[in-house]
């Protein structure tokens, strides 16, 4: 099969899905593609993803290739580096099995991956977990050990305008299913005013349901410049050695930030920041919590995700999965009683009202005559 399309390029597949439309071909660099990256592709209508790197490289089993290629998607599999160099963005390029073609010129050539050989792959990389597991454990007890002061020490958070404090707060990641989760909490938003805290890209997701994010933590990589821009409090996540990453973004789009200096991943620190501030409840949608989840974000370790939800404790409710959890739907046996009391309740108005008795005399008269009769 052959397919035409213009080339999109980018080492990050989160960048490269903010500019992707239908048609076009995505052109990655994405070792073991995660859930959450293919879920954002398949979003765009993309027909052809073309992975410089190995989609499925048998260190865990990702979902991400799997549901590529069972949603309709051509997979192309490592390609080499050099298809960075030899293509441009918005160059015309056609596909034709593993083959990848500039002005009728194989430039790359990798293969073509099917969804046997992904179940294939993912079954082998099931058999290796065991070994992922052992040092992801060990990486986890040899970070607690650094980093305990999560647990027992003070932590020192930025001081903030917007009030938390005695207040419930809502804190919103890009994972999965962070989206039906958040749909699902539109009731408990409108009802409760939570603060609403989005993690990078959480926040665009707030805005998408028509919710204006309170405070945006992170690195600020993935969320939009419009969210940047909406008033929110920015709180830039900077590592121990020092780097900031999102102080040249915010610096580009002339907006403050605080930084904040901390282990560990952007949405620790934003459930940290809702609960020291004196949140009575911390409600968080799309957060990374198992082993399959933390191995998709690159980690080899967790210990500040467990430090963190420790010292919580249970003021945390953690929302993932609540889509599921339980969707309204109306019976026919529901409809026939609403019908049934909506004919009570109009038979009783007639009978007790002479204005209503006389209205729908009138009504039939009109339609006797209507009729003939």
């Amino acid at each position: 099969m052959l397919l035409t399309g213009i080339a999109r390029l980018d080492r990050r597949t989160k960048n490269l899905t903010k500019r992707l439309h239908r048609g076009d071909i995505a052109i990655i660099d994405h070792v073991d593609m995660d859930r959450l990256s293919a879920e954002s592709l398949l979003e765009s209508g993309v027909d052809v993803v073309v992975n410089a790197a190995s989609s499925i490289s048998g260190a865990y089993p990702n979902l991400g290739p799997l549901l590529l290629v069972r949603g309709g998607v051509e997979l192309i599999d490592e390609v080499g580096q050099e298809v960075f160099e030899r293509l441009s963005e918005e160059d015309r390029i056609e596909v034709s099995d593993g083959d990848i073609l500039l002005n009728g010129e194989v430039i790359a050539t990798g293969k073509r991956l099917t969804v046997d050989a992904i179940e294939k792959a993912m079954e082998e990389a099931t058999a290796g977990l065991d070994q992922q597991l052992d040092a992801f454990v060990r990486n986890t007890m040899e970070f607690v050990d650094k980093e305990r002061a999560l647990l027992t020490g003070e932590v020192a958070i930025p001081h903030l305008h917007t009030r938390i404090d005695g207040r419930h707060a809502l804190v919103v990641v890009r994972g999965y299913d962070y989206k039906a989760d958040l749909r699902t909490l539109v009731p408990y938003i409108r009802e409760m005013k939570p603060v609403l805290i989005g993690v990078d890209g959480g926040a665009d997701a707030l805005m998408d349901r028509g919710f204006k994010p309170d405070i945006i933590v992170g690195d600020m990589d993935s969320v939009s410049d419009a969210a940047l821009c909406s008033g929110a409090e920015l709180v830039v996540h900077a590592y121990a050695d020092g780097r900031c990453p999102g102080r040249e973004r915010l610096e580009q789009l002339g907006v403050q930030g605080t930084e904040w200096r901390s282990p560990g991943m952007s949405e620790d620190l934003a459930l940290m920041l809702a609960s020291e501030a004196g949140a009575d409840l911390v409600v968080a949608v799309g957060t990374h919590w198992n082993l399959i989840e933390q191995l998709d974000k690159g980690r080899k370790g967790m210990a500040s995700t467990f430090l963190t939800r420790m010292r919580i404790g249970s003021r945390l409710v953690d929302a993932k999965g609540v889509s599921k959890l339980y969707r309204a739907s109306v019976q026919p046996s529901q409809l026939i009683m609403l019908v049934l009391a909506g004919l009570i309740v109009i038979s009783v108005v007639v009978f007790i009202s002479p204005g209503a008795r006389a209205f729908l005399s009138l009504v039939l008269l009109q339609v006797r005559t209507i009729v003939g009769l």
